[in-house]
């Protein structure tokens, strides 16, 4: 699977209060949470953010508190993926678990621009920065993290596999 789009960029310790605010939590409806994604780190990133884009950041992003509301939100507003330096494990977990694909690979944040365009082949793990004509490899998503991705996440998928059970 392949994942093309625009990058937006964040620097280091990006915490979950900068990618949802507490503010927010008060409703967990992904519509609602996608509409203040990412605003306490660049106001305007909610109204410029599009559908397929996708986030890079530098080190420990999604720190802080364990709240799922935080990938939530970045899956809702349409972010296709994240790259990073590196993860928060909470955050890590809770990205695979309602299936946004997420990757480390520390030198591309440093050679890539708001705004260039980005291809990820989960397959492979490639990442091409299409603007520079750069490749950088990470480790492939796994095929059952896939199956969970395409599924919309594990909840998804197990209620997939569920009712398939059921039919047997």
């Amino acid at each position: 699977m392949k994942i093309k789009g625009k990058v937006w960029k964040f620097g280091d310790n990006i915490d979950t209060d900068a990618i949802i605010p507490a503010r927010y939590l008060n409703t967990s409806d992904p519509k609602e949470l996608a509409k203040h994604v990412m605003e306490d780190a660049d106001s305007s990133f909610p109204s410029k953010v599009k559908p397929g884009d996708i986030i890079i950041a530098g080190r420990n992003f999604g720190c802080g508190s364990s709240r799922e509301h935080a990938p939530i939100a970045i899956k809702a507003s349409g972010i296709r993926a994240v790259i990073a330096k590196s993860y928060a494990r909470i955050f890590f977990r809770n990205a695979f678990n309602i299936g946004l694909p997420i990757f480390e690979v520390p030198e591309l944040i440093d050679e890539t621009n708001e705004g260039d365009e980005v291809e990820i082949d989960m397959n492979s793990g490639q990442i091409i920065n299409l603007t520079k004509g750069k490749k950088y490899n990470t480790k492939p998503i796994p095929p059952f993290m896939q199956e969970l991705i395409k599924a919309g996440g594990l909840v998804e998928w197990t209620k997939k596999r569920l009712s398939m059970e059921d039919i047997k």
